[in-house]
Parts: C-alpha cells; sequence; structure tokens
C-alpha cells in the first residue's frame, strides 16, 4: 500500500510545523515549499483550513485516504465527542504505541517494526500497523528483537516516554495500553472539530 515517501521538510514546511519530526529546514526557511512559497499569504477558505487540518492528522499519523476516512466513520458511531473518539483510535494503534512507549524513534520505524515481526500484543505476534488496541492489552518486543540497535537505540537515547495511558516495563521490555487518552492528554496539536466539520459536510 503506497505511503508517503517524500521529502519530510516539505511537509513540515507546508503546515509550518515539525509533522514528521524535528526539521532543522523549518529554522531556516519558515515560509511554505515551492516557488510562490514566500508570497503565500492569502486568506484561506474555511474548506481549505478544514482540509489542512485532515492531511496534517494524516501526515502526523501515517495513515492514508480511505484509512483515515473509515476510522472517522468508525469514531462517528462511538459514543462521545467524535472529534475526541477519533484522536483516541489514532492514539490506540498499535504503530503510535510502539512509538509512544519509545520503542521506536519515529512512527515510521514504529511501523516497520511491527511490520516485521518484531512486536508482541498479549504475546502473539501481530504484524498490522493499524491493529487497534483495547485497554488491559500488552505491547511487547520479541525475546529475539530486544537487542536490536533501533530498539536499544530509541530506549537508551530518549526512554521510554511517560504518558499518564501507557505503562512501560523497562526489564521485560513491556508496555500496557491502561486506558484511552482523554483529549488533554493527547499532545499532538491538532484541531479535530475542523475536521470533524470537514466531513460534516
Amino acid at each position: 500500500m503506497a505511503r508517503y515517501t517524500g521529502p519530510k521538510a516539505r511537509i513540515s514546511r507546508r503546515f509550518n510545523e515539525p509533522i514528521l519530526g524535528e526539521n532543522k529546514a523549518l529554522q531556516k526557511k519558515n515560509y511554505a515549499p515551492g516557488m510562490h512559497g514566500r508570497g503565500k499569504k492569502r486568506k484561506q477558505s474555511e474548506y481549505a483550513t478544514q482540509l489542512a487540518e485532515k492531511q496534517k492528522a494524516k501526515y502526523i499519523y501515517g495513515l492514508l485516504e480511505r484509512q483515515f476516512a473509515k476510522l472517522f466513520d468508525t469514531a462517528s458511531r462511538k459514543k462521545g465527542v467524535t472529534g475526541e473518539v477519533l484522536l483516541q483510535l489514532l492514539e490506540a494503534r498499535l504503530d503510535n504505541t510502539v512509538y509512544r512507549l519509545g520503542i521506536a524513534p519515529t512512527r515510521r520505524a514504529a511501523r516497520q517494526l511491527v511490520l516485521h515481526k518484531h512486536i508482541l500484543v498479549n504475546g502473539e505476534v501481530v504484524n498490522i500497523p493499524s491493529f487497534t488496541l483495547k485497554p488491559g492489552e500488552l505491547v511487547s518486543v520479541r525475546e529475539r528483537s530486544k537487542s536490536l540497535e533501533v530498539v536499544t537505540n530509541s530506549l537508551s537515547i530518549q526512554g521510554a516516554k511517560k504518558y499518564n495511558w501507557l505503562e512501560w516495563d523497562g526489564q521485560e521490555f513491556t508496555g500496557k495500553l491502561v486506558n484511552l487518552p482523554s483529549r488533554e492528554d493527547i499532545p499532538e496539536n491538532i484541531n479535530e472539530q475542523l475536521i470533524v466539520e470537514l466531513y460534516s459536510k
């Protein structure tokens, strides 16, 4: 399935945020990419603003259009505030949880670890990045994968990240989704209400 594999700096400059990780290009060129980037100062329409917010969320979590639309449909059918439920579903994805636990330095790297069968859920190999975790489920690194350079480097450099909805056991290389995060706990700079308004049209 197709993924965005182009320049990270281009995406960061489009939204003027480090969407795909820290990017020095933003400090040097804090304007949009392309030959007309410096002159793009016209006011965006309401639709353009909503669309940009959806695109930003897709890039952050590494989803394609059909995946994102399907996830929104699921969120809209669940009880609760649709925008918050959408973000909870995004956060509960296996690849995102692997990243949040600090096992991988980026969501892209986390996706690769899952695809290459280095990650276990409740003791069973799961190689589907979009797998949705439920509260109480355990995420761990396979025994033979604990010495992988990407895993050891990620954990040693940044350590296990601390989030209210996750627990991490550094001895066993095992994490747990304690509960779904509330909106104020999710650190991503996303205005989910704009996404809801876009899909409601």
